[in-house]
């Protein structure tokens, strides 16, 4: 089996695995993940997660350009400015609408530039800060300009009411990134109003040295 291949198969069963665990719904969410320096493979337009063909899937050139399979996701804009802005850390984008970091960005009391609160190491290790961004239209190429906006800071973000968006080396850690801010979103929900005992400053600070963590702007 060709590298692309592998790659197409793969696209395919962390999407249909995600979607069976309810982190995504319908025809929700996209992926995207680097052929090579000059090709994306990316989910298409309308697809669901738990039905996706790997012959399908969408194949763009440098420009964003389709050039092989069926139209792609209409946030595309989102995923060009993760490997506009991080191109030597970003070889997969995932944007999901999952639940509990939906329903944390709708709350007044979240912290825009910090929207997790540190409740795990892995929350804090796999993350770094978590940035809330406003609303836009889905599809908006405004949602790429406010990633663009964020000059590679950070690696993670959250669309107030629609989702969050998550850059990885490739598409494993992209996901499992991902599934790491909606587990630490649901952990805040759960805990909401109960005074939990979150990491102490201390602590986050160890975490950040010790694993080379993108924490600051």
């Amino acid at each position: 089996m060709s590298a692309e291949a592998r790659l197409r198969e793969q696209i395919c069963l962390l999407a249909k695995s995600m979607f069976d665990r309810g982190l995504t719904v319908g025809s929700s969410g996209n992926i995207s993940a680097r052929l090579d320096a000059d090709r994306l493979l990316v989910t298409p337009t309308g697809s669901c997660f738990c039905r996706l063909d790997p012959a399908r899937l969408s194949v763009l050139d440098a420009r964003m350009t389709l050039i092989d399979g069926d139209a792609p996701t209409k946030e595309v804009p989102l995923h060009a400015a993760f490997y506009e802005t991080r191109p030597q850390q970003t070889g997969a984008v995932v944007h999901l609408h999952s639940s509990h970091s939906v329903a944390l960005s709708v709350l007044p009391d979240t912290d825009p530039e910090n929207m997790l609160p540190p409740i795990t190491a892995y929350g804090v290790m796999k993350l770094g800060r978590v940035k809330l961004l406003p609303y836009f239209m889905p599809g908006d190429p405004a949602m790429g300009d406010a990633i663009r906006g964020l000059a590679g800071r950070r690696s993670a973000v959250v669309l107030a009411n629609h989702g969050p968006v998550v850059a990885g080396k490739d598409l494993e850690a992209a996901c499992y990134a991902m599934e790491e801010l909606e587990e630490t979103a649901k952990l805040a929900m759960l805990t909401r109003g109960l005074s939990p005992r979150l990491l102490n400053e201390a602590e986050i600070r160890g975490l950040v040295s010790k694993f080379n963590v993108e924490w600051d702007d």
